[in-house]
């Protein structure tokens, strides 16, 4: 089982930040072009505990489609999207926001495989764990834009 964790301080209060994660028409604006990301769920998208989600992306040359299920809403504190298919054999991803002073911690923690044993191994060694750290990299920075005065290094 491999881990990312992604932590940043925003300037704005729980109930904020949290609104705009639960929609899930911003994550196209959070996430990296390169990755091709489009929802394929007719907008809006209420969400809500039990919400099912169809995403595109493009993984290299291939355009592969990635449905998640919310298995946990507790506004403003924090949700739960785990990968029911996709290009993971598991992906649990867990999205905090925590009060911190006169703004918010968001805290995400992500715990997936990949499939093909060794070679998913492998591939995860050469790319998949940089990929990953690079799209969260750029999410701080857009988060950071999207709410003035932000932190944007990553906590320590």
């Amino acid at each position: 089982m491999y881990r990312l964790d992604s932590e940043q301080l925003v300037s704005a209060p729980p109930n904020e930040v949290f609104a705009f994660f639960g929609q899930p028409e911003n994550l196209a604006r959070i996430t990296p072009t390169w990755l091709g990301f489009r929802i394929l769920t007719p907008a809006p998208v209420p969400m809500h505990q039990g919400a099912m989600i169809d995403y595109l992306i493009t993984l290299g040359p291939l355009p592969t489609r990635w449905r998640t299920l919310i298995t946990k809403y507790d506004p403003p504190h924090c949700f739960v999207d785990e990968q029911l298919s996709g290009p993971y054999s598991f992906w649990h991803h867990t999205h905090r926001f925590e009060p911190a002073g006169h703004g918010t911690r968001i805290v995400d923690e992500i715990r997936y495989l990949l499939p093909f044993g060794p070679l998913g191994k492998l591939v995860h060694a050469v790319a998949v764990r940089r990929q990953l750290e690079g799209i969260f990299a750029h999410r701080r920075k857009v988060i950071a834009r999207q709410f003035p005065g932000s932190i944007l290094a990553p906590v320590p």
